[in-house]
């Protein structure tokens, strides 16, 4: 697994990230990273890894556009000077062209988000030990429905962002489809984009294969001695 004792992973989105994460700082107890992926990445390291106290903090911010990153990256991620980053943003920036279609200083273009994710990766790379690109995504298996294939474009623009810069790239889209071939969109997510507690599982799956996290790990409380089985007398 990638981090080492006493790292800090700063995970930075929108409502997907968020997910109800503590302000000004998404870390701590009671639930402070939230309660989506990040609080399950949170929860799978700590079980797995204790031994490495890895700290784990939630920046994400329902709405966020890249543009919202870019205003808040010197407080919110350069300053906290972490070891690890996840960013995953882009579906408010596809989702303000087809829900405010008339106001359209709120649109983020391709060519914008690409750039901005782009300059936003340069420059904290140079404090990173690693970052993790994630694609935006829209829980709809019709390619050609018009906002999925928008969304598309913008999940391919941040894969040529991680690749120009050494990042770990997760396709999210891809992360949903062997659910989406067996059940309607609806059961991750009525509005196909916020989802379930499985959709988040699914990310959080995800993400901690991209950082090599050993699963294995998950098994060592098998080998504990069996505690003697008494009769159940309700």
């Amino acid at each position: 697994m990638k981090l080492n004792d006493g790292q800090r992973l700063v995970m930075i989105g929108d409502s997907i990230t968020d997910c109800e994460r503590k302000f000004p700082y998404g870390e701590g107890l009671f639930q402070g990273v939230g309660k989506g992926y990040v609080a399950l990445s949170d929860a799978m390291l700590q079980a797995a890894y204790p031994e490495r106290t890895i700290r784990v903090t939630n920046m994400g911010i329902g709405g966020n556009t890249v543009r919202d990153l870019k205003m808040r990256w010197a407080s919110d991620v350069l300053a906290l000077k972490p070891d690890w980053l996840s960013v995953m943003i882009g579906i408010n920036d596809v989702w303000r062209h087809f829900d405010q279609p008339a106001i359209r200083e709120s649109h983020v273009e391709l060519e914008e988000y690409e750039r901005t994710l782009d300059e936003l990766a340069e420059s904290a790379l140079p404090g990173l030990q690693g970052l993790i690109v994630m694609s935006p995504f829209y829980l709809e298996p019709h390619a050609g429905d018009p906002m999925r294939k928008k969304m598309d474009q913008f999940g391919q623009a941040a894969k040529r962002v991680a690749q120009r810069h050494g990042a770990r790239f997760v396709d999210t889209q891809a992360v949903f489809e062997p659910f989406l071939r067996h059940h309607h969109a609806t059961l991750l997510a009525s509005d196909r984009v916020h989802p379930s507690l499985a959709g988040h599982m699914a990310l959080a799956r995800a993400f901690l294969n991209a950082i090599e996290f050993d699963w294995s790990r998950m098994g060592e409380g098998n080998s504990m001695p069996a505690t003697e089985e008494r009769p159940y007398r309700g």
